[in-house]
């Protein structure tokens, strides 16, 4: 494995020492981190609130998962190396990531380079394939619209070709946007981010019958109005379809039956379809998609289609390699060593914010507010952070913390072995919840 980023390596060089590189080697010092993962690799989460103070250890003879990059670093598991090659650590602190994130690119004689934006509904994938592509979770995931709350960037490099991934938020509405009170950034970002893209990636959630049939009518005027940047159609979660014979259906109606040109060979399909969309949308401009008009469904100017689920790495492997393949000659933006343009605290507020979502009902997870009250690194080397989860009710507190404070260290855990995964040293997370006055 590639260099990672410099706090990651020094910290590894600082607890570990140095090591001849391979499994076997590696596996000799495993018996020296008990101060790193704990007593039998461990993972330490702190969590404090009203019915629970104090540590609490969490068992895991894998914690950081399979193929971590933590197991990269030790040489105990060969990861697929078309989809892990060369991925760096993230610096724990923000002025080493800010200095990184201006570092003169180590870029070699002939460099290639792309820009890539992710484009689609709410919820539909986008960050899941961000991080598939990655190779490392660093964009925050869950089953809740709007998790992506704000543009994020991503970075893939290998050897001569660097591919930059704008995840963007979902396309929504402006009287969405207004109707719900939501952060402007949903509205505003994945619009900036196509003013510098090279490729459009158009993500389709497939297994939801409600919206599958159609791209969005965001989307499509979002397409519509750059229809100069190559645009590619990804048919995600194909793995929850029982008839596969959907998918012919569904490429028919999303392409308008032409992928790159040509027609495709689905007659009957395209026909099924043809009386729900104005043919010559692009001619006139973005400002036709208005209500009480014919509108389009679909768009003919996609050069590729992929299926896949973006839990699959041979199908995510697939599609990384076109990328990088589209890459065209130019200066890298970004020096090797990083991976996201998020800072670290970013990082970890998101990855909080995704438990939140995940664990909490209803609207309870997008009234907690978020405060860093430590930040710092301890002895050993150890991350410590401590933040303050504030809620404007009584009974959101209960929900929050859980019978007897088990919710909210179980969130903890979970994020802290995340965040071990993300910066590669042992982190000690410990949350707390606060009532708004």
């Amino acid at each position: 494995m590639a260099a990672p980023g410099r706090s990651g390596a020094a910290l590894l060089r600082t607890v570990l020492g140095v090591w001849p590189p391979g499994p076997d080697a590696a596996r000799e010092w495993v018996t020296r981190l008990p101060s790193l993962l704990g007593s039998q690799q461990r993972c330490v989460s702190c969590v404090s609130g009203p019915a629970f103070f104090g540590p609490r250890l969490a068992s895991a003879s894998r914690p950081n998962g399979q193929n971590s990059a933590l197991d990269c670093f030790l040489g105990l598991s060969q990861p697929d190396s078309s989809l892990n090659f060369r991925v760096p650590a993230v610096c724990m602190h923000r002025d080493e990531q800010d200095l990184l994130l201006v570092h003169r690119p180590d870029m070699p004689e002939n460099p290639r380079v792309l820009r890539v934006v992710l484009l689609g509904a709410p919820n539909a994938g986008k960050s899941t394939l961000s991080n598939q592509l990655l190779g490392r979770k660093v964009f925050p995931v869950s089953q809740k619209v709007h998790t992506t709350r704000s543009q994020a960037l991503g970075v893939i490099t290998e050897k001569e070709t660097q591919v930059i991934l704008l995840d963007t938020p979902g396309l929504i509405s402006p009287a969405k946007q207004k109707r719900h009170h939501l952060e402007l950034s949903l509205l505003e970002d994945p619009w900036k981010s196509m003013e510098s893209a090279d490729l459009v990636v158009v993500l389709v959630d497939v297994s939801d019958k409600w919206t599958r049939n159609q791209l969005s009518p965001q989307v499509l005027q979002c397409l519509t109005q750059f229809s100069q940047v190559p645009s590619i159609l990804v048919m995600n979660k194909v793995d929850c379809l029982k008839q596969k014979s959907v998918l012919l259906e569904l490429t028919a109606a999303l392409t308008e039956g032409v992928v790159n040109g040509k027609k495709l060979k689905t007659r009957q399909a395209v026909r099924s379809q043809q009386g729900n969309h104005c043919p010559n949308l692009a001619a006139k401009g973005p400002n036709t998609l208005s209500m009480g008009h014919p509108q389009r469904i679909g768009w003919p100017h996609f050069q590729e289609i992929f299926m896949l689920s973006a839990l699959s790495q041979e199908d995510v492997k697939t599609l990384k390699q076109y990328l990088l393949a589209q890459a065209q000659p130019g200066p890298w933006e970004f020096h090797s060593g990083v991976l996201t343009s998020q800072t670290p605290e970013e990082i970890c507020a998101n990855m909080i914010r995704e438990k939140l979502l995940e664990y909490l009902p209803q609207e309870v997870p997008y009234n907690v507010q978020q405060k860093t009250v430590m930040w710092e690194e301890g002895p050993n080397g150890k991350l410590m952070i401590e933040q303050k989860l504030l809620v404007p009710k009584e009974s959101h507190m209960r929900i929050l913390i859980g019978p007897k404070g088990h919710l909210i260290s179980q969130m903890a855990q979970e994020v802290g072995r995340d965040l071990m995964n993300i910066f590669l040293c042992e982190v000690q997370l410990r949350l707390s919840v606060k009532l708004l006055k």
